[in-house]
């Protein structure tokens, strides 16, 4: 690399992720692992390192994803969740890839194209989050029935998603029920894969008796789910009225501690390029609103929000000391107001380790753990470690 800013990820922490999601819950025959927006920004070279630890089905959000992640890995069977243009079928059927059918029109128009080889299809049902899917029996019914005449098209799962946890609301629960209505005249038993958890209802719900696939996007990658009670009077109070409401709601048993040990693998780095002394009403930085109350000494490291940091990122980690950023985060660079001990060229920890964890990091800067994840920037090369060598990639 040119510029040593970089975001490490270490392969050998997913691959355990995996196993022990799938020591904690047990059962299922399909695991899919979601590795859509560049496998939540880790990249796509982790996923044999999912198949490793033991995904045996991928899921993406488009075409472009799909085709990507063949350049890893020939094999393992990709969903693509979003309704693709029919016009490039021939994609799927070259790259061995299966595809949504989420409405009516879609799907008449589906039938009427010649395929040369068979295509798998998941059909996605719209149990209440209103994106997309098959809303009612009858619909779903006309395509279980059109489908033995088209022996190119082969139906592989009915999957749905689910908007809430359903810990503190009914939603789940309606949800589930409204999957149950749509698919009341079709035995479930027959259809090869039916999924329709989420990394946040696996952890919360017992599995679902008729379901054996499963789909784990964010818990991959190191978010165990956890939401422990609390303590004090505050936590006291919440608890007791959020029991008092699933008590009124009729909300299904859930729970929500697990015993999962799982690891965020990525670690983003940069270095000091840059190392000058300013006196007191001294600005940094665009718009001179960071004004130094003393005589100081501020890091440049060469780094900013066109590489995916929030813009109000707060600290930066150099020789295992935390530092404050100081001014206006700019497109490619961030300041830090630093002490004699840093050096020119020191390597500097922006996200990762004990330090700066990541779901510290996203709450300090008011994001989720999704959106720090996937908007580092694909012009930050990814360097994989995993007990046998490194690898460098640029996206």
């Amino acid at each position: 690399m040119y510029r040593r800013t970089y975001l490490e990820v270490d392969c050998e922490k997913l691959k355990n992720n995996i196993i022990n999601i799938k020591e904690n819950y047990p059962g299922y025959e399909y695991y899919f692992g979601v590795v859509k927006a560049n496998a939540y920004g880790h990249g796509g070279f982790i996923i044999n390192s999912l198949i490793e630890g033991g995904i045996n089905y991928l899921a993406v959000s488009s075409l472009e994803e799909a085709i990507k992640l063949r350049e890893f890995n020939t094999e393992i069977p990709i969903l693509i969740l979003e309704p693709i243009h029919l016009e490039f079928l021939d994609k799927c059927i070259n790259y061995n890839l299966t595809i949504t059918v989420s409405n009516m029109e879609y799907f008449k128009e589906l039938l009427t194209i010649e395929l040369p080889h068979a295509l798998k299809i998941h059909v996605k049902l719209d149990t209440g989050m209103s994106r997309l899917g098959i809303k009612s029996s009858n619909d779903l019914n006309e395509i279980i029935n059109k489908l033995p005449n088209n022996p190119n098209l082969f139906l592989e799962g009915i999957y749905t998603h689910f908007a809430t946890s359903g810990i503190n609301d009914k939603h789940w629960d309606n949800q589930l029920s409204s999957f149950k209505e749509i698919t009341k005249d079709i035995d479930l038993s027959t259809i090869p894969i039916v999924h329709m958890g989420r990394s946040l209802t696996l952890v919360n719900h017992e599995k679902i008796p008729f379901c054996n696939g499963t789909r784990l996007g964010i818990v991959m990658y190191g978010m165990s789910q956890n939401m422990p009670a609390g303590k004090g009077f505050k936590a006291f109070l919440r608890n007791l009225r959020n029991k008092h409401n699933r008590k009124k709601l009729h909300i299904s048993p859930t729970t929500t501690t697990n015993n999962l040990d799982l690891k965020t693998a990525i670690t983003l780095y940069s270095e000091v390029i840059d190392l000058r002394k300013i006196h007191a009403n001294d600005f940094v930085g665009y718009g001179a609103e960071f004004v130094a109350q003393n005589n100081m000494i501020i890091a440049t490291l060469p780094i900013g929000y066109a590489d995916g940091i929030p813009k109000n990122i707060k600290h930066i980690v150099i020789n295992n000391k935390k530092y404050n950023v100081v001014g206006e985060v700019c497109m490619d660079m961030i300041c830090a107001a630093v002490d004699e001990t840093v050096k020119l060229y020191d390597k500097a920890t922006i996200i990762g380790g004990d330090t700066l964890p990541v779901k510290k990091v996203a709450n300090e800067c008011g994001i989720s753990t999704y959106t720090l994840f996937t908007g580092i920037t694909n012009r930050v090369p990814r360097v994989y470690v995993n007990s046998q060598e490194t690898t460098e990639i640029n996206y």
